[in-house]
């Protein structure tokens, strides 16, 4: 786990911000992110690629939060 948040602390605030903005973000008209979250809260999220997606677009918003939990921490 160690690694891990020595991994995401070196990571550029540019590539996580970046990669939120985008792949976090797309499609953008409405988010996928938010898509998924909302069948989340509604119970509609069955799929497997429902699941897939909301990983995926959700990875960057992760780092994002990690990467900024380590720098409030210090």
């Amino acid at each position: 786990m160690h690694n891990f948040l020595t991994w995401v602390d070196s990571l550029d605030w540019f590539i996580v911000i970046a990669a939120c903005l985008t792949l976090g973000l797309a499609p953008f008209a409405p988010p996928h992110i938010v898509e998924k979250l909302r069948m989340l809260g509604e119970g509609r999220l069955v799929k497997p690629i429902d699941w897939f997606d909301l990983f995926f677009h959700g990875i960057p918003w992760v780092l994002l939060i990690i990467k900024a939990g380590i720098s409030l921490k210090r």
